[in-house]
């Protein structure tokens, strides 16, 4: 009898040792001097726990001197009848397969098989089936045909198994399952450079080899993951071998941090559980949940997963698991909708907003420079500025815009003819090209609105205050003057630098109202409707195609409530005053791309072929929506030069440049750079290889805005159908027919277009009563239903 020590445990052993699980029957946690026995199929093991400890994975144990060199030299003359000792992995192949070729499949043997990926099931052979395959009674009392590659161990020393006895046997071999033993036993065969088999394990840690403890000698080795490993495999009979000292630490390592790991997830699925029972003002704030680090890392894996951005493997798994842990599918919405109920995302979270990554935030370097700029107020083109402050200046604009980039002005000419100002916010005063500010607007392209907020080219302060045209202030402005031919053709035009003092901030609902009362005093109001009517009239006669359709307008007070406060509007984009607006808008961007190609100054061009559309052929449809969306699908897509001019044919003009919105989208504000320019006499800052450059990004950027604008739109507006009484009654314009009575509807009151059947005799260009079926916002669904009187 010897006493070993390997890394840093100490086992007795001798040249023939008795069960390992004699020796780990003296296992205790310091407890005083106790006798036990334990008796295994007639042995008596006397066994005496004192309060020496013996360190071993998972835990300390303590073993006693006290009779075990008398009761090891007792039962070791038993033990050497049953055990077989075999040096090397080639004998213990050859046994393998002696074994192997007894174990022929017959009525009434137990054996485990794979019923799939995941399970193994214990059996007892019923009768074959065809050539090669069996019919087996499994442990759930199901009979089933299994392959001979489905078998995974046959249970040795079993002959005419009792069916009923399955349940019992399974429960007893888990009563033997102590991986302790297998862990002293793997130091043993380690030292000695052994492999082993099921019985040849059985026989040393149970002292036996029934079938009982072999098969839970097998469960052991089938199921562990540290200690060994798999050499050779012959049918169901396979030959484990013990895993290097370093591999078996490194494994430890391994399960330790995932036990660790588990036992977070466990915690962060019960903060999880008790924050969906919480009531919505109790909640936790989102905040709070990135607090800790490891649930920081959590959450953020849980909201990548729900907008489907997961950085890496992990994350997704992280968040798999915890969906899966709470009974969830691992699908985005599922991931959605725990975020919800947790109350870190808002029921109405917009997961386009988070999924396009958009930039609603500015950096404190850009804020700070955003300051430094208000507060020195410098103009580089003071000089330069002519002083337009006695006009009346008119700003239209929807309500709740905050930045106002554009205004008008207007007088009648002693010889008749129409002169219009066209006032342009001058952001270009404060930022230059190539600054801190300018790199970071042009990295977001455009201004984004949405239903639920703002969020602009340029940090808030600065766009409001220090660029935005005020009323009954001194305004920095560029304004393009025109003079129109009586048929609305542009006579002359001029680009200044100036300062203006705007009169009115109108919308256009208080712009119409001001028209209509006809009054004297606004006079300037109603020659600005009349050039735009000319100019619309002139545009027609070059080809212009009329697009005016329905706008919708939604505003949301408190989105981040249930049920926030929705606000519609519906315009008519052939209104008068969105007309007026409209019109002086597209000379605008005629007159500068005019003066660029005149100049030679490198510019955003845009232009749009009109296909060849043969506007007559569209007379038979009803002026309005339904003629418009005919028209709108025939058109392709918009075309940019920065060199010289391309004709617009739809908007009927020999070329075009946006130029009135410098604070809300960026291509305008390269344009503003370039002609402000060649009015202080520089070269321009941009070659059109530049230009292009540019515009390829922030075009993108811009169209990732749209899309953006465009969702948003839609999800609220559905979200507003699904709030209205079901039997509310909505009027529907056919636009056309999709297939058979399917037509395309737009809604008239809301603005939106859905489809549905409609009744024989409806024709394009009717009108029908819908109700709204259903109204899923998050789905992108909208059901409606023909009313028929």
């Amino acid at each position: 009898m010897a006493v070993r020590a390997i890394n840093n445990r100490s086992i007795f052993c001798s040249t023939s040792s008795p069960p390992i699980s004699a020796f780990q029957s003296c296992s205790c946690y310091s407890r005083a001097l106790q006798p036990r026995k334990l008796v295994k199929r007639g042995f008596v093991f006397h066994t005496f726990r004192t309060e020496r400890n013996l360190i071993l994975h998972g835990g300390i144990r303590s073993c006693s001197t006290h009779s075990l060199f008398d009761m090891v030299m007792e039962e070791l003359a038993v033990m050497r009848k049953t055990k077989r000792i075999r040096a090397t992995s080639k004998v213990v192949m050859n046994i393998v397969e002696e074994k192997d070729e007894k174990r022929v499949l017959q009525k009434g043997l137990l054996l485990e098989f794979k019923k799939d990926s995941q399970r193994v099931m214990l059996a007892v052979v019923q009768k074959p089936d065809g050539k090669k395959n069996w019919m087996v009674y499994d442990q759930n009392g199901v009979t089933s045909s299994i392959k001979p590659q489905q078998i995974t161990y046959i249970v040795p020393g079993v002959q005419n198994f009792d069916t009923a006895e399955i349940s019992d046997f399974i429960e007893k071999a888990q009563d033997n399952l102590d991986p302790t033993l297998l862990e002293i036993a793997w130091v043993e065969l380690l030292e000695k450079n052994k492999s082993v088999i099921a019985e040849e394990l059985a026989e040393m840690i149970f002292g036996s080899s029934d079938p009982l403890d072999s098969y839970s000698a097998h469960l052991l080795l089938s199921r562990d993951e540290i200690y060994f490993t798999v050499l050779e495999t012959k049918g169901s009979r396979s030959v484990y071998g013990p895993r290097p000292t370093v591999q078996v630490e490194e494994l430890i390592r391994k399960k330790l941090a995932k036990e660790a790991a588990d036992k977070e997830l466990e915690e962060f699925v019960k903060l999880l559980a008790s924050a969906k029972s919480m009531p919505l003002d109790s909640k936790p704030s989102k905040c709070s949940w990135k607090v800790e680090e490891n649930n920081r890392f959590k959450i953020e894996a849980l909201e990548a997963y729900a907008i489907d951005a997961c950085k890496n493997d992990d994350q997704r798994k992280t968040a798999g698991l915890i969906l899966k842990s709470l009974g969830l599918q691992k699908t985005a919405s599922s991931a959605v909708n725990l975020l919800i109920d947790i109350g870190y995302f808002p029921v109405h979270v917009n997961l386009d907003l988070l999924k396009l990554n958009i930039q609603t935030n500015y950096s404190d370097d850009i804020v700070s420079e955003a300051e430094n700029l208000l507060a020195e107020s410098s103009d580089t083109d003071e000089i330069d500025r002519i002083d337009l402050t006695h006009l009346k200046v008119y700003a239209i604009d929807v309500d709740e815009a905050d930045e106002l980039d554009d205004a008008l002005s207007a007088t009648r000419l002693e010889d008749g003819r129409i002169k219009v100002w066209i006032h342009v916010a001058d952001p270009t005063s404060l930022v230059q090209p190539g600054s801190l500010l300018d790199r970071d607007a042009r990295k977001r392209g455009t201004s984004i609105f949405l239903p639920t907020a703002t969020y602009p080219m340029f940090p808030g302060k600065l766009a409001m205050y220090g660029m935005s045209l005020k009323q009954g202030e001194l305004c920095k402005a560029v304004t393009v003057s025109v003079i129109l031919h009586s048929d609305g053709s542009i006579a002359e035009y001029s680009i200044n630098n100036s300062i203006i003092k705007p009169t009115y901030m109108l919308t256009y609902e208080s712009a119409s109202e001001l028209l209509n009362l006809n009054l004297e005093e606004e006079v300037e109001l109603k020659i600005l409707l009349e050039a735009a009517l000319r100019r619309l009239q002139w545009r027609r006669e070059q080809g212009a195609i009329d697009t005016a359709q329905l706008e919708t307008r939604i505003k949301v007070a408190n989105p981040e409530d249930p049920e926030p406060l929705i606000k519609l509007y519906v315009e008519n984009q052939s209104e008068p005053t969105m007309r007026l607006v409209t019109e002086m808008m597209i000379l605008c961007g005629e007159v500068v791309a005019t003066f660029g190609s005149l100049k030679n100054i490198p510019l955003p061009y845009r232009g749009q072929p009109q296909s060849n559309i043969d506007a007559s052929l569209f007379s038979h449809l009803p002026e309005g929506p339904v003629r418009s969306a005919a028209l709108v699908r025939t058109m392709r897509a918009a075309e940019m030069d920065f060199r010289k001019p391309i004709r617009h044919g739809v908007l009927g003009i020999p070329g075009y440049v946006q130029f009135t919105s410098p604070i809300r989208r960026y291509m305008d504000l390269l344009a503003h750079y370039q002609v402000k320019a060649f009015i202080r006499g520089d070269a321009p800052p941009f070659t059109a290889g530049q230009l292009e450059g540019i515009a390829s990004i922030v075009n993108m950027h811009t169209r990732v805005a749209k899309r953006l604008f465009s969702t948003s739109l839609r999800y609220w507006i559905i979200e507003f159908l699904r709030r209205q009484p079901k039997e509310k009654k909505f009027r529907a314009l056919i636009l056309r027919f999709i297939k058979d009575r399917t037509a395309a509807l737009l809604l008239m009151e809301v603005g939106i277009q859905a489809s549905t059947w409609v009744s024989v005799g409806a024709q394009i260009g009717d009108e029908v009563e819908v109700r709204v079926e259903e109204a899923h916002p998050r789905d992108d669904v909208l059901s409606l239903k023909e009313v028929i009187s």
